[in-house]
């Protein structure tokens, strides 16, 4: 059984470098947009999450099997919600904040690996988070979104499209997310694979296999 920070590839092998997005590479909360949605609807801020899960709704979109507009219309109508597409869309992308890691550790891989981005995701959150973060997404080499790929993390589906576009073996790949499922489905997939705790946490794990950014 390997240690902490002990890794699958020898030092030095490593030719890829996977990250997750959200609550990775910046920061999300869903509560504040409950909130809003709180004062437009019916249901309190607990209950909307309670309402919505069981339809399916959200996995439709990050799937890509729903289109934008036709998703807010029945998640207007499952929340009886009083507000228009564009007021919709502001609450629905306002739930993130602040990146998590500085571009120069991102620079500074791209520079020297292949940089894939991994992310459940769908097209309102990543064409809001593609202009707002553009100076931190320009820097990697290939998007793989579930909502392009039609397969959400743990699917292997997901994860094998993440190792075509790293160009590499699985074992050569570093792969870091912040839920636990989600790193062991791309273990069992290959890759070596970390849950993320944070920044310097990030960088300890980066320096015990010789990955460098500086």
């Amino acid at each position: 059984m390997k240690k902490a920070g002990e890794s699958a590839c020898p030092t030095g092998m490593y030719k890829a470098v996977i990250f997750d997005l959200g609550k990775v590479l910046i920061h999300f909360d869903f509560q504040p947009g409950y909130r809003l949605l709180a004062r437009l609807c019916p249901f309190t801020e607990a209950e909307i999450p309670r309402r919505i899960g069981p339809t399916g709704l959200v996995e439709r979109l990050e799937t890509g099997l729903v289109e934008p507009r036709a998703f807010f219309e029945e998640f207007r109508e499952a929340l009886d919600l009083k507000v228009d597409y564009e007021g919709f869309c502001g609450i629905w992308n306002g739930i993130f904040t602040t990146a998590l890691i500085p571009e120069s550790l991102i620079e500074g891989l791209a520079a020297r690996y292949r940089l894939v981005l991994l992310s459940n995701t769908n097209a309102l959150h990543f064409g809001m988070l593609r202009e707002k973060y553009r100076y931190l997404l320009r820097h990697f080499h290939a998007l793989v979104l579930s909502h392009e790929v039609h397969a959400m993390k743990p699917s292997p589906a997901i994860y094998r499209a993440a190792i075509e576009q790293a160009g590499c073996p699985p074992t050569e790949c570093f792969y870091t997310d912040d839920i636990a499922a989600f790193v062991e489905g791309g273990k069992a997939m290959g890759l070596d694979a970390v849950q993320f705790e944070g920044l310097a946490q990030l960088e300890r794990e980066l320096g015990a296999r010789g990955i460098s950014w500086r």
